[in-house]
């Protein structure tokens, strides 16, 4: 069979899978949201029209949407559209040259492949067109690839969206792969009613949209039943006539429902559904990242390319039912008013443009609102995008956490610690408590960190979001009996944001202590939740649940698997998978899905890590220990990498090489008690007794309540015959486990030997 013909017939599977999906999904969501929210047969069998549809009887929605980042979010490379110089521009970056050039009306680049081979190719769509402009070609496969040289629209010449980065061609961000296809990274905001259609099996792409743009349909949903009303009744439409018959109306949406909608697309997730289809809710088909420290600082500010939803989730503003459409026209895109008069709309400017309130002259830069509670980072080279949070500065924090301020956002010739002091002599030492207080200290994964997490938990006055990155670091600072019981509460909350991430956090822990907490989340009215449950319930055989849970488990995980499918591009995607298959004891698909991973993205190394376990686990160690070396290699200051060699070094007795590699993986994370532990144990292994005591005690000094450590210290004490520091450390103990079996028998030993 031909390669064409194998990629027809895996086409047609996947047709009539996505049409399986539609037809359950949209069950499901009539089930779970109930009559009032249950979709007519019209919406759900409307088609896509195109925007020149709605212009007759919405001129003035039409003219604002006309032109806007929205309308030219994609479009083809015409004259109309292309704003880049292509009268043969010659531009160098990373050694690589790229000649921008024009022949029979058509655009062109020349530039380099990797393995340095140069070629020419067609430019056959833009993307964007303010301050940056994107070009897309075509490579083989069905993917369409943005080049890495970008059109800066606001001083008219190339530029190299990331200039001081060499990328290594097998990478997820060199131009011909992952990181700028867009297929994976882009389509599913740039147009309206995308359909992926990766197959994986052959690293293609057969991506479909019905409009080219971000559409009014887009937003409204699919437009044909709506404008063959209309014509049928000849354009007098019978009164009252409700546009939400036909359409999905976003007028009268709260804040939580209109700034989900926006979050499609605003939003740091992870799509799970094969296309968004205006059922349900946001988290019936994407994942918003929590308030993670690799992509936000530690206080929940912007730092990756972050967007605005989980920024805008954090405010007071969200919290008070504001929402996107109060400052932006959804249509234009525009702000509603200039300036301080946004802010004006609800705050008092007598109050808040005083000269007492803002420390610097009215109608400076330095006195507009924004300036200050919208601090901006500039991404992709030269787009400026502002923090909406809208959050007091807090340099305090800078000199404690290394967090960005407003104030020396300005004030660039100060340290954090003089923005500090004027803000300390203006309005005292205390400041209100924030949650960034609580996220702040839990960043440095110390245990003492988890009273606080804990605390906010409780405290219903804190977002959402916030929320669920708590129970993240919780997860990662408090592996006990205790956070378990925390992440089983909040698997009730009424945000599925909060169910998702205790969910997610239950999976680390041993099944036989989360099932039965689990097992309810399989009815979970948000998908999300339901995949989440599905994949933490992997590993139980569905004959063995109760038997009103076995169909659920099974629509669950057929859910779960879709959403494994839609995400087999990302190198994440194939990674989850892997681990997936594991908890089902697939191990053959598991270890291909760790290699497909690599082969999206060589330098990913948490699926190395992952496939280096896998083949611990069957014996094959000499493959994970030059899986873990690669790793090293990679990335030298890799903890986790160091403290899984030396864990599997001293597996197989080769203590000397556990010695060094967990050595520095306390060096390199001085937090991680467990490699402290491990240490700990290859030193009494070698007899080194006294550097062994120095290991248990700084981990005690880390988590004082550990029982793995405070119980490793007295077994050191008894074999070395030191029954007094024994007896000690016991009490110690004892104080803080009363009641542990493991313990009373060590005392019971101890009172026998002393007599």
């Amino acid at each position: 069979m031909s390669r064409k013909l194998v990629v027809l017939v895996i086409l047609a599977i996947i047709v009539a899978l996505q049409v399986m999906y539609v037809l359950q999904g949209r069950e499901t969501e009539q089930a779970s949201q109930g009559p009032k929210k249950a979709m007519s047969s019209e919406i759900m069998a409307a088609r896509y029209l195109g925007s020149e549809s709605c212009r007759t009887c919405h001129e003035k929605e039409f003219k604002d949407w006309k032109g806007s980042d929205h309308d030219l979010a994609m479009q083809k490379a015409t004259s109309e559209f292309v704003r880049g110089n292509f009268n043969n521009q010659v531009y160098v970056s990373q050694g690589v040259i790229s000649r921008f050039y024009q022949k029979n009306g058509k655009y062109f680049v020349h530039t380099q492949w990797p393995k340095g081979v140069y070629d020419e190719f067609e430019i056959k769509f833009t993307y964007g067109v303010y301050p940056l402009q994107q070009y897309l070609v075509e490579l083989p496969d069905g993917k369409l690839q943005c080049l890495r040289t970008a059109w800066d629209s606001k001083q008219n010449k190339w530029f190299d969206l990331y200039p001081h980065t060499k990328v290594n061609p097998n990478e997820w961000l060199h131009w011909t792969r992952g990181g700028l296809n867009w297929n994976t990274m882009c389509a599913d905001c740039h147009s309206t009613d995308v359909r992926k259609n990766y197959l994986p099996e052959l690293d293609s792409f057969a991506t479909t949209y019905s409009i080219i743009n971000v559409s009014c349909e887009s937003c409204h949903g699919p437009g044909s039943t709506h404008v063959n009303f209309v014509a049928s009744n000849k354009g007098k439409l019978p009164q009252p006539y409700d546009a939400a018959q036909h359409l999905h109306q976003t007028k009268s949406l709260t804040s939580k429902e209109q700034v989900d909608q926006c979050a499609r697309c605003h939003a740091r997730r992870e799509q799970i559904t094969p296309a968004f289809d205006h059922t349900g809710t946001f988290m019936d088909h994407y994942v918003p990242a929590v308030l993670r420290d690799d992509l936000y600082y530690p206080d929940g500010q912007i730092k990756e390319e972050d967007y605005e939803y989980a920024s805008f989730l954090q405010s007071k503003m969200y919290m008070n039912g504001v929402k996107c459409a109060n400052c932006h026209n959804p249509h234009s895109l525009k702000l509603v008013k200039p300036g301080n008069a946004l802010c004006g709309q609800c705050h008092s400017l007598k109050k808040f443009e005083a000269t007492s309130h803002t420390f610097h002259a009215l109608n400076t830069e330095a006195s507009q609102c924004v300036n200050c509670h919208m601090a901006g980072t500039t991404y992709m080279g030269n787009d400026f995008r502002r923090d909406h949070s809208f959050r007091v500065p807090r340099p305090d924090q800078s000199v404690l956490y290394a967090t960005p301020n407003a104030c020396n956002n300005c004030h660039k010739e100060k340290t954090a610690q003089w923005a500090a002091t004027a803000i300390e002599k203006r309005y005292g030492k205390t400041r209100k408590p924030h949650f960034s207080d609580v996220l702040t200290l839990a960043s440095t994964r110390t245990p003492a960190s988890a009273k606080g997490l804990m605390r906010l938990l409780q405290d219903k006055k804190q977002p959402p979001i916030v929320k669920a990155t708590a129970l993240w670091y919780l997860g990662q600072v408090k592996k006990d009996q205790e956070s378990v019981s925390v992440f089983a509460r909040a698997l009730s909350d009424p945000e599925p944001i909060i169910r998702y991430a205790a969910v997610k956090e239950l999976t680390a822990f041993p099944q036989d202590q989360t099932q039965e907490y689990l097992l309810p989340l399989l009815k979970d009215p948000t998908r999300s939740v339901r995949i989440a449950a599905a994949d933490a319930l992997a590993g139980v055989p569905e004959i063995n649940l109760p038997a009103d849970l076995q169909t659920p488990f099974r629509k669950a995980t057929w859910e779960l698997e879709t959403n494994l499918r839609e995400r087999a591009d990302f190198p994440g995607g194939q990674m989850e998978a892997g681990q997936y298959f594991e908890r089902k004891g697939e191990t053959g698909k598991a270890e291909v899905a760790y290699q497909r991973s690599l082969s999206i993205d060589s330098l990913f190394n948490p699926a190395r890590l992952n496939l280096a376990y896998l083949y611990n686990r069957q014996g094959s160690n000499e493959k994970a220990i030059s899986l873990f070396n690669l790793i090293l290699k990679q990335e030298p200051a890799y903890a986790e990498g160091y403290y899984s060699l030396g864990l599997l070094y001293a597996e197989i007795k080769k203590l000397d090489l556990a010695l060094v590699n967990l050595k520095k993986a306390t060096q390199l994370d001085k937090n991680n008690t467990r490699a402290l532990y491990n240490l700990g144990l290859v030193y009494q292994h070698l007899k080194q007794t006294e550097a062994a005591e120095q290991t248990y005690l700084k981990g005690l000094q880390v988590e004082p309540n550990s029982l793995d450590l405070g119980n490793a210290l007295v077994i050191l004490y008894v074999q070395t015959n030191k029954p007094d520091k024994a007896n000690q450390q016991l009490a110690l103990l004892l104080q803080k486990h009363p009641g542990n079996a493991l313990l009373l028998q060590m005392k019971e030993y101890l009172s026998a030997k002393r007599n």
